[in-house]
């Protein structure tokens, strides 16, 4: 999958993060909203999580029949899956028909920055044998070093190329300004003609964004549309305990409308969420490096330290739930149903080996557990039909 990114003026975060802003490949379903009668006998529309929650629900039924149905047929049995031998779910990339592992394997920073060929290796190993099929990268990460490492690890590893799913983003390339951007020249044309240039050239099978606006993501679905071309299926966006805006009120409407799924990064804040920063910045950490001054400054700001107390806050709850905060974390962002996939990004073994064991804490995550988080997090968003119901 291939992404495309805008760019855009800001401050020193953002100048740091938007090595995200780029965009992917996909192709787009529409849905009827489901109708529920009353018991008056009256047909009364069922409110938008409502539609949503059975939507998933058929759709479920409709993939384990479908499932059944071709497993039957080859002669085989659920347990040839590996979805069935790894325990790692898979959701629909939106409404694509890409099937994706809930949990994939990001490489900003650590891919040839941050840890060596060696544990970028094993890390994907893990990932693999974990049921991972989805690897994220970008054609800036490790000015390039990051895609490379990851293509060559698979092709060492024989790894068949149809059983993964590789993203990569584009904008911020060369140094050059032909090296850069989205310009004709640096991704053959301009952001939709391209992306359907470069799957119809069979370069890329799917496309979507990444840290782009509600209203760009709209504008690119309707200029498909316009000349027949092919629409984004997802849009990569930061989602954490503490960044849930997008994600929660702005995406679930494209979803619903031009069926753009979620793809989430980030899940532990850059770190935030582990608890290695309750005490201040330990030297190891990425925090300390001078490149990351902008975290070590929202962590020691007064707005970082309320957050350390809410992760405190938080601990009695992963405690009662038998995980780890970091767990409990990305656990909280899988439960949310209109997230496709969240990528995780460690730099050792240990830390990946955790943060997957979040698939076991997400049927935990009941009603009455989320509402727990809600109360202490109070950062809950609301959209204008929450209001106006």
């Amino acid at each position: 999958m291939l992404s495309a990114r805008t760019g855009a003026a800001g401050s020193q975060i953002e100048e740091t993060t938007k090595l995200r802003k780029q965009s992917g490949l996909s192709a787009v379903g529409k849905d009827k909203s489901p109708k529920k009668a009353s018991e008056n006998g009256k047909d009364s529309s069922l409110s938008p999580s409502g539609q949503s929650q059975l939507r998933a629900r058929q759709l479920a039924l409709v993939r384990e029949v479908e499932m059944n149905w071709y497993l039957k047929l080859c002669d085989l049995s659920s347990e040839h899956t590996t979805a069935y031998t790894t325990g790692m779910p898979h959701r629909n990339l939106g409404k694509s028909g890409l099937r994706v592992s809930c949990l994939g394997l990001g490489t900003w920073v650590t891919f040839g920055g941050q840890i060596s060929d060696e544990v970028a290796e094993r890390l994907m190993t893990i990932a693999y044998e974990s049921g991972v099929n989805l690897f994220d990268t970008a054609e800036v990460y490790a000015a390039g070093k990051a895609e490379v490492i990851l293509g060559s690890i698979i092709k060492k590893k024989g790894w068949r190329r149809s059983s993964l799913v590789i993203t990569t983003k584009l904008y911020w390339g060369g140094k050059a300004e032909t090296e850069r951007g989205l310009s004709r020249k640096h991704i053959i044309e301009e952001i939709v003609r391209a992306m359907t240039h470069v799957i119809n050239q069979g370069m890329a099978m799917y496309w979507g964004t990444s840290r782009w606006s509600a209203m760009e993501i709209m504008e690119a679905y309707s200029v498909a549309r316009q000349f027949n071309m092919i629409p984004p299926v997802c849009e990569q966006a930061e989602y954490h305990l503490f960044q849930r805006e997008k994600v929660e009120v702005q995406l679930p409407e494209l979803y619903h409308k031009i069926g753009v799924g979620a793809m989430t990064w980030s899940p532990l804040a850059c770190g935030i969420i582990s608890g290695k920063y309750g005490n201040g910045v330990p030297e190891s950490s990425r925090a300390s490096l001078k490149c990351y001054q902008w975290l070590k400054e929202r962590i020691v700001s007064e707005e970082g330290r309320k957050q350390q107390n809410k992760l405190k806050d938080l601990s009695p709850i992963a405690e009662r739930l038998g995980c780890t905060l970091p767990q409990l974390a990305v656990a909280w962002c899988l439960r949310n149903e209109g997230v496709s996939s969240v990528l995780l990004g460690s730099s050792t073994p240990e830390q990946l080996i955790e943060n997957l064991g979040a698939i076991q804490v997400l049927p935990k995550m009941t009603t009455h557990v989320v509402n727990e988080i809600d109360n202490i997090l109070r950062n809950k968003p609301y959209s204008k039909k929450d209001y106006r119901s």
